[in-house]
């Protein structure tokens, strides 16, 4: 599930990047529609697969607010993706004893 998690996490994030660049003017407006629907769909994928993650990993609802927070704030998304590496490293460091 984490690693689910993770893929989405990257995904919705260089997506959120895309539709800024279209903000900035980097990417023409045509494509507005194509790229803020499939942010969409990865947003909710996000928020529901960050619920299922935080439940599974017993976090905080301090930190699954973060995560979540995470979402709305540009280049959040690698601070999540280093969290997430030490989860997975924590969970395989506990599957070994």
């Amino acid at each position: 599930m984490l690693k689910l998690f993770r893929i989405a996490s990257l995904v919705e994030g260089f997506s959120y990047l895309l539709i800024l660049c279209v903000t900035l003017g980097f990417i023409s407006r045509e494509f507005v529609y194509f790229l803020g629907m499939g942010h969409g769909v990865l947003f909710l994928l996000y928020v529901a697969l960050s619920a299922l993650a935080s439940h599974r990993q017993n976090w905080s609802v301090f930190v699954w607010l973060m995560v979540l927070l995470a979402a709305v704030v540009p280049f959040a998304f690698i601070p999540v993706e280093i969290f997430i590496k030490k989860e997975l490293a924590k969970n395989k460091q506990y599957a070994e004893k």
